[in-house]
């Protein structure tokens, strides 16, 4: 764990009772990557726990695109492509989690289904005015991009994912979010408009992001993608990949893609 919004009051709240929780995952490519699969595995830990997982595509996000730490504006995708790829996502993600079985069983949602019919006035009267900009321009995702450049499409995406986390707080009792760590500034804002709208107090806490030998994070846009579809990336390329990793990177890579237990690392 790399950041959280209140370490005591979740580990009590992961310790007393079932505790629902989501990620969201945007569908800007055909395929997720080996980076998120550190919060897939990470969902799956929890779900193992007893906790329940809502998995969250970005369709209507996924249209807009993140500016978190991005040098340039991403490339806007049409309806039907990034509802194709959320499809693809969804495969994906039932090889890990478990959409069939018990109480906690995992759950898929679309935050197109909040946002279609949602109106522009609403959203601001609603949503917007919860938000100052100084709040906005203090986020880490946004503050990077000042001095190149930022389109009222992106600088919005903190909203909307902050929205999000509303309205799975609201529809299903939601009250924990995951994310990389650069994604803590998009999930404070959910956090803060919970509270400001319900006076509920939520949870977060964020994974350290998984970097190569190189000192870079996986991600499409970085280019060094590693992909979760054996059609883009063979199951040869992960292995070699893996196996020619630094031999610093190993235990933090055990300590993430694998489910052996910390005394079980220390050993190897």
């Amino acid at each position: 764990v790399f950041q959280t919004t209140d370490e005591a009051a979740l580990s009590k709240a992961l310790t007393e009772d079932m505790v629902s929780y989501y990620v969201g995952y945007d569908p800007t490519a055909d395929s997720l990557h080996l980076g998120n699969l550190v919060l897939i595995l990470t969902m799956k830990r929890l779900q193992m726990a007893g906790h329940k997982p809502y998995a969250l595509v970005g369709g209507a996000t996924g249209l807009i695109g993140d500016p978190s730490f991005k040098d340039s504006e991403r490339s806007l995708q049409t309806k039907d492509t990034v509802t194709k790829w959320s499809g693809k996502i969804r495969s994906q993600l039932e090889r890990f989690l478990d959409f069939e079985n018990g109480e906690n069983k995992a759950e898929m949602t679309n935050n197109y289904n909040w946002f279609e019919n949602l109106t522009f006035i609403d959203f601001l009267r609603d949503v917007g005015k919860h938000f100052t900009v100084n709040y906005m321009i203090s986020k880490d995702s946004v503050k990077s991009r000042m001095e190149s450049g930022i389109s009222y499409t992106e600088f919005a995406y903190q909203i909307m994912q902050g929205y999000d986390f509303y309205e799975l707080n609201q529809l299903h009792n939601v009250t924990l979010q995951l994310g990389g760590s650069d994604q803590w500034g998009n999930i404070t804002a959910g956090v803060d408009l919970i509270r400001k709208k319900t006076g509920d107090e939520v949870y977060a806490f964020t994974m350290p992001l998984i970097l190569d030998s190189n000192g870079n994070k996986f991600g499409k846009s970085e280019g060094n993608a590693l992909w979760l579809d054996k059609n883009k990336t063979s199951s040869y390329e992960l292995y070699q990949y893996l196996i020619n990793s630094d031999d610093n990177l190993v235990e933090s890579y055990l300590k993430v893609f694998t489910f052996l237990i910390p005394e079980e690392i220390m050993d190897i």
